[in-house]
């Protein structure tokens, strides 16, 4: 089972600030049946087990520099959090920033747990093993972040009432290191093919030494 944390960022944020102070806010985390700019979709009830009590909304991604907490609950389009910031500089800095629109997106980090072993992976029928890393049926959630604008991925996300001033541990991934662990055995693979082939041609010609060596004889 793969354990590497993606992430995904959404799209189309719509804000409503309300008139409160109490720092709340409430939005989509994640949209279902959409094909995001990685090639894939999140399906319905993705996120069916481990959704229990409260995570952290993060600033960037980063385990460093937490806002605020919300609880998830999943809906028929998608995954919704609903939470507070916190009251520290760091919470009242990203209320304001996502009520000015500076940081105003959302990006979920999850843990996909409808995978087998990559090497298993691997050994799949290239077709089938890219449909099944297209759709994403099962994932552990693992924290969802505050991220700067314009950095969305999938389209719908809508953190959409922010009342009051809304509005590392992880690198920054550009491909699933699962498919970097695929290529690499590729990789080996081709180069202990072309090892034995190697290996075969000088064995045969050591052979052809041999006879003519022994018929010169």
């Amino acid at each position: 089972m793969t354990t590497e944390i993606e992430f995904r960022a959404l799209d189309e944020i719509e804000w409503r600030v309300g008139d409160g102070d109490d720092g709340t806010f409430e939005g989509r985390a994640c949209q279902y049946g959409v094909v995001d700019s990685y090639g894939t979709t999140f399906h319905q009830r993705t996120f069916r087990k481990g959704l229990r009590g409260s995570y952290a909304l993060l600033f960037m991604h980063s385990p460093m520099q937490p806002v605020g907490t919300f609880t998830a609950e999943e809906r028929d389009d998608g995954l919704y959090i609903s939470g507070r910031y916190d009251d520290t500089a760091a919470g009242r800095d990203a209320r304001t920033m996502a009520r000015s629109g500076s940081a105003s997106e959302l990006s979920v980090g999850f843990v996909r747990t409808d995978l087998p072993d990559w090497k298993k992976l691997y050994e799949m029928d290239e077709d089938a093993r890219n449909e099944l890393l297209a759709n994403i049926k099962s994932a552990r959630l693992v924290e969802v972040s505050q991220i700067t604008a314009r950095m969305a991925a999938v389209p719908g996300s809508k953190l959409k009432t922010v009342r009051t001033a809304l509005g590392d541990l992880y690198a920054e991934v550009d491909a699933p290191a699962i498919a970097d662990r695929i290529r690499e055995e590729q990789e080996r693979r081709a180069a202990g093919t072309a090892r034995d082939a190697e290996m075969r041609e000088r064995r045969r010609r050591a052979a052809l030494l041999r006879l003519t060596t022994v018929g010169g004889a």
